[in-house]
């Protein structure tokens, strides 16, 4: 099973760097985990992820259970096999993606029975259906499944939904067990809202049933940013420091950099992809709309302080060139470049962290990038 050591801590932050060993290789964190839902990163190949730097990916349990379907995974014996990634991977139980097509879904004791939005078809996820899928993929590190509410739920809401996690993270430790198979790590969800107190009631319930891992869930789900940051705060020193601390769905470069000086592990968003196939990208100094006209004529990199393959072969003439044609090419060399931002942004901390320099590196940080010029969070 997967472990976890704190390697160093900020002594003017609660900023941590560590080492998560799987067996299929040690991850640094802080770490940010590309988003590769179904089954791939868009518009990257694993050699790519790997030349940016990745360590681990995240696959989502929802669609890769509608499409190709766990029968078809099986084949390749999991899901590293059939995308051709030998590194670790994370997968998400799927809790958020039917909590965004709550439309088409419906939530009881026993899971959720939700309509594909694939073919219409009917589906039930229990529990032990999200532990089984998720080891059919082989993941390395599995997620309970979790009820993740909107941000303006009231208290009852949010404290009923939380009651359900509790119930249903006993029933995927149980199933877990039942498994035999040691290889991989189960994470519980902290829920709870906006609402400290329940955050932590919900906290102190998965703790009781003990997890080699915690994510903070419910967070990026359209509350304002200083409403998810106070919980974040809030949320994160609850949880133990010997065991690693993931939060999902978040976030921009600032995000991160806060909440790793909050003690966050571990994190993964959509926005360095999805936002490369939109013409935003994230650089040194702030953020770029290839798309503009004033970048027509220009011929320098992208970024000159990046090492990226993007940065390093292509001028900011040739990338609006390729968006401005829609040319599939723009897709992959700019994301390429995101990715490399995000991950060599992860690198920096890790260093800073060592150095007892994270303060300072946060400080730096803002210095060169104005955090308002990035946009917000963007959820898959």
């Amino acid at each position: 099973m997967p472990t976890f050591e704190v390697i160093s801590t900020s002594t003017q932050t609660r900023a941590r760097t560590g080492i998560l060993q799987t067996s299929r290789g040690d991850i640094a964190t802080p770490v940010f985990m590309p988003v590769g839902t179904a089954g791939t990163v868009k518009a990257v190949t694993p050699d790519e992820l790997k030349t940016c730097g990745a360590s681990i990916i995240l696959g989502n349990t929802y669609h890769l259970y509608l499409r190709p379907g766990r029968e078809v995974i099986r084949l390749f014996s999991g899901l590293h096999r059939f995308m051709n990634w030998d590194g670790p991977i994370l997968t998400d139980s799927g809790g958020f993606q039917i909590f965004s097509l709550a439309k088409i879904s419906k939530i009881t004791e026993n899971g959720f029975d939700f309509q594909s939005h694939i073919d219409g078809s009917r589906h039930l996820i229990t529990p032990e259906d999200a532990v089984s899928i998720q080891t059919d993929l082989g993941a390395d590190i599995i997620m309970c499944l979790d009820e993740c509410i909107p941000y303006s739920a009231n208290s009852q809401t949010a404290e009923n939904a939380l009651k359900l996690t509790t119930r249903w993270a006993r029933r995927c430790k149980t199933a877990w067990k039942e498994t035999g198979r040691n290889g991989n790590a189960l994470f519980g969800i902290i829920q709870g809202g906006m609402y400290p107190d329940l955050r932590r009631q919900s906290a102190e319930q998965l703790l009781e049933i003990g997890f080699p891992g915690y994510a903070v869930g419910g967070l990026s789900v359209g509350e304002p940013k200083d409403l998810m940051m106070a919980t974040a705060d809030a949320t994160l020193p609850l949880l133990p420091p010997e065991k690693p601390r993931y939060v999902m769905g978040v976030g921009t470069p600032a995000d991160l950099v806060e909440l790793t000086g909050m003690g966050a592990d571990m994190f993964d968003c959509v926005m360095p992809t999805r936002n490369a196939r939109n013409g935003q990208l994230f650089t040194s100094f702030g953020k770029v709309n290839i798309s503009n006209a004033r970048y027509r004529y220009d011929t320098g990199p992208l970024d000159p302080l990046c090492g990226c393959a993007t940065c390093r072969q292509f001028s900011r003439a040739y990338l609006h060139h390729l968006y401005r044609s829609r040319e599939l090419l723009s897709f992959r060399l700019n994301t390429v470049h995101n990715l490399y931002y995000y991950l060599h942004l992860m690198e920096e901390m890790r260093a800073a962290i060592l150095e007892d320099q994270f303060h300072r590196f946060r400080t730096m940080f803002y210095d060169r990038i104005d955090p308002d010029a990035v946009l917000e969070t963007d959820i898959d």
